[in-house]
């Protein structure tokens, strides 16, 4: 769920910046470039929506090698039906539990965690949800827990209370040494006087 909220505002930032470009920029502001941080498609997007029956090498498309599969047309149908069911699965993993709390003012405290870590760590994805009674902040995305341990050691010294938790994660990216992509954007800001 956070994956396409942060791409559809990265996607506004970039629209925003070609139309305020392509206009006179108003008295007192100016132009600066700013960094955007959009994480990678959690799957391979070279294959993505395509068939990969049709992209097997053929002599036919002047490849060096032929491939062919025989198989009955409802092991097809099946199995993309089965993809198309499970869209939005998650898996049981490792993340990195960074704040925990219930006070008056856990709300506040969390968001700030937040938006401190992902200014410390901006190539790791962070979530903050409420359970009743309590704001909890986690963050990344591990099918393993020596996976999350190392993350946890990178973090302990900006976050001393964190610790790993077991929980539902989304599918992690497939090039997990280069997580996010970023871009520059020119965004509006007033200019110092």
């Amino acid at each position: 769920m956070k994956r396409p909220i942060i791409l559809l505002i990265s996607i506004l930032a970039c629209a925003f910046s070609q139309a305020v470009s392509a206009q006179t920029v108003p008295d007192g502001y100016e132009l600066v470039d700013s960094l955007v941080y959009r994480p990678v498609s959690a799957v391979d997007t070279t294959l993505a929506g395509k068939d990969v029956f049709l992209v097997l090498p053929s002599r036919q498309a002047g490849d060096d090698a032929d491939v062919k599969v025989h198989q009955a047309g409802n092991i097809r149908s099946s199995m993309q039906g089965h993809i198309a069911s499970n869209a939005k699965r998650t898996i049981q993993g490792y993340r990195v539990r960074i704040f925990f709390d219930n006070k008056q003012t856990a709300r506040a405290e969390s968001e700030n965690t937040l938006k401190r870590f992902r200014g410390l760590f901006p190539e790791v994805m962070a979530y903050r949800i409420y359970a009743n009674p309590y704001f909890k902040v986690t963050v990344g995305d591990f099918r393993t827990k020596s996976e999350a341990m190392a993350l946890l050691t990178r973090i302990k010294g900006d976050f001393p209370s964190a610790f790993v938790v077991k929980e539902n994660i989304e599918y992690p990216v497939v090039d997990s040494d280069n997580a996010v992509v970023v871009d520059t954007v020119k965004v509006l800001r007033p200019v110092a006087n």
